[in-house]
């Protein structure tokens, strides 16, 4: 599953992520690492972006850069 299939409330630890290049490098210095737990806190009325809270703060991130990051239901 990816970090788009979680539901507001759902915690995921973070196992691939499914990019390369400059993208990818966007998403590890964000601090989306693998094993690092995430939660999802709400999605925007349109689905887009996604407010996350990681590592002790909080994070907006693309719909679309969501569905890259294979992650684990918690």
């Amino acid at each position: 599953m990816t970090l788009g299939d979680l539901r507001p409330g759902e915690k995921a630890r973070v196992l691939k992520i499914g990019t390369q290049g400059m993208l990818r490098q966007r998403i590890l210095d964000m601090g989306i690492t693998p094993s690092v737990e995430v939660k999802l806190v709400k999605v925007a009325p349109l689905g887009d972006p996604l407010e996350l809270t990681l590592r002790g703060y909080q994070l907006s991130l693309r719909k679309s850069d969501a569905a890259l990051i294979e992650v684990e239901r918690d």
